[in-house]
C-alpha cells in the first residue's frame, strides 16, 4: 500500500456480518482549505457506522482524509463528499461523520451527516439498572 494521498478507499470483509455493532474512528487531524480564502481549515472527523458487509481500512482511510489537505472545500460540502465516498465503499447499515471544526472568526462549526440502508432500524438501546 503507499503512503501518498489516495482516494482509494479501501475495504475488508466485515468479520460478524450477522451482528449490529458499531465502530467508531476518530481523525483528530482533518485539514481542507476555506475555498474563499485559501486558509487552512480544521477539524476532528468521528466516523461512526454499523457494517453491512465490508469495513474501511484505516491506513486508506488515512490516505483519503490527506487528499483533502490542500483542496478547498465548505464546510458542509466536504463532510457530504467524504460520508458519500464512504458509503459507496462499504455499503454500511448505518454511517453518521461529523465533523466538528475548529473556530475561524469566532465561529465553530459542526457539521453531522447521516445514511441509513433502506429497511435497517437499530435495535431498541439497552437499559441496564
Amino acid at each position: 500500500m503507499s503512503t501518498a494521498p489516495s482516494r482509494a478507499l479501501e475495504t475488508f470483509p466485515n468479520p460478524q456480518p450477522e451482528r449490529d455493532y458499531s465502530i467508531r474512528i476518530q481523525i483528530p487531524e482533518f485539514t481542507c482549505l476555506c475555498p474563499k480564502t485559501g486558509q487552512p481549515d480544521f477539524a476532528e472527523l468521528t466516523l461512526e457506522y454499523v457494517p453491512e458487509a465490508r469495513c474501511v481500512e484505516l491506513k486508506a482511510l488515512k490516505l483519503y482524509v490527506w487528499t483533502y489537505r490542500d483542496q478547498g472545500a465548505f464546510h458542509e460540502a466536504v463532510t457530504n463528499e467524504i460520508l458519500g465516498d464512504l458509503v459507496a465503499a462499504t455499503e454500511p447499515r448505518f454511517m453518521r461523520l461529523t465533523a466538528a471544526f475548529n473556530v475561524r472568526g469566532g465561529i465553530y462549526t459542526t457539521v453531522v451527516a447521516e445514511h441509513r440502508a433502506a429497511g435497517w432500524r437499530p435495535a431498541d438501546p439497552v437499559q441496564l439498572p
